[in-house]
């Protein structure tokens, strides 16, 4: 099976079934790496049908550097890692223009050099471990799908996806993102520690001479295939009603919303949570098969949709409530 066979003329679902096991494979050849963190790398299939960048919040050892490195060779895409430290610039992200010589008196001129973001899929590690001006080049990127260097402006490789690390124990020496930049993140997904078990099967896979190597099954064609196919999951009336209620039971001033919501929440989640979620739960129900979205699939996608959309207050922060904790109060109440 090749990566372009979803584009075939053949019928329709023919085309689905094609599609549905081209997902099931990523997921497998993932899975042959990255032991457990099955909710993560579903998620991150979710994030990646929808075109979104995902933001991992986790301590150092959980592999995260390795799960995106893996996902890219699987899906046949470019990678670059770049390591966000306080020295970085924004140039070392975007490019910029270097003179160059002409040479045997020749006339000297500026030559544009790209930076490591000229790639489909980008891990920014650490990225709040630089200041605000470098994480604005790059937020700029994953907004606008482009970069512009001395008043010229270049297109990113398309599909273009970056997925950015944060360690949640340290804070000394960060610049924590801002509200309005962390709504640029399509999802926050949270990993823990394995457990027993899974602990297990990682010291013995990764302490051998020989680790598993994964399959490429996709290329950049197939990835935005699939992205196009994802759209066309129909979205039922009671999903999309399911939608706009939970992200308004999420504001304090509206009618919807509980006595929980209005002594705990400053600021709910806005209209950009509603598509996201929208475009989730079609992308999750390809994920898994079914033919229409369900609620099933909004209870799955809507604690990382919602997770850093909603800003608890001051007697949330003084009384130990923290944005999870809001977020599974109206996941609860989803009808």
């Amino acid at each position: 099976m090749t990566a372009d066979s979803t584009t075939s003329s053949d019928d329709p679902a023919a085309r689905w079934e094609r599609a549905r096991e081209l997902v099931r494979r990523t997921s497998d050849e993932l899975g042959r790496v990255i032991v457990g963190q099955d909710p993560i790398r579903e998620m991150l299939l979710v994030s990646l049908l929808c075109g979104g960048h995902s933001l991992l919040v986790g301590v150092p050892g959980l592999a995260k550097t390795l799960l995106i490195s893996t996902l890219a060779k699987v899906l046949g895409l470019k990678f670059n890692r770049i390591q966000f430290t306080p020295d970085l610039m924004p140039a070392d992200i975007v490019g910029s223009e270097i003179l160059q010589s002409g040479g045997d008196g020749g006339v000297r001129r500026f030559e544009y050099s790209g930076g490591p973001v000229f790639a489909n899929l980008i891990l920014a590690d650490e990225i709040n471990r630089t200041p605000p001006k470098t994480q604005a080049a790059l937020l700029e990127a994953m907004q606008e799908k482009q970069i512009t260097v001395a008043g010229v402006s270049r297109p990113l490789p398309t599909p273009f996806l970056v997925f950015a690390t944060q360690n949640p124990i340290e804070h000394e020496g960060t610049y924590p993102l801002p509200e309005a930049q962390l709504d640029r993140f399509f999802f926050e997904l949270r990993m823990s520690y394995p457990g027993f078990e899974e602990e297990a099967r990682v010291v013995r896979q990764t302490t051998v001479m020989k680790e598993p190597e994964v399959a490429s099954v996709l290329d950049a064609a197939g990835v935005i295939d699939l992205q196009a196919m994802a759209t066309e999951v129909p979205l039922p009336e009671p999903v999309l009603d399911a939608i706009l209620r939970l992200t308004h039971r999420s504001r304090p001033d509206s009618e919807l919303a509980d006595d929980y919501v209005k002594r705990y929440v400053e600021w709910g989640a806005g209209p950009r949570a509603s598509q996201n979620l929208a475009r989730a739960v079609r992308a999750l129900a390809m994920l898994r098969g079914e033919p229409v979205a369900s609620i099933e699939e909004l209870r799955a996608v809507a604690p990382p949709v919602l997770r850093h959309r909603v800003i608890p207050n001051y007697q949330a922060t003084g009384e130990g409530i923290d944005a999870g904790q809001i977020v599974g109060h109206l996941v609860g109440g989803i009808a």
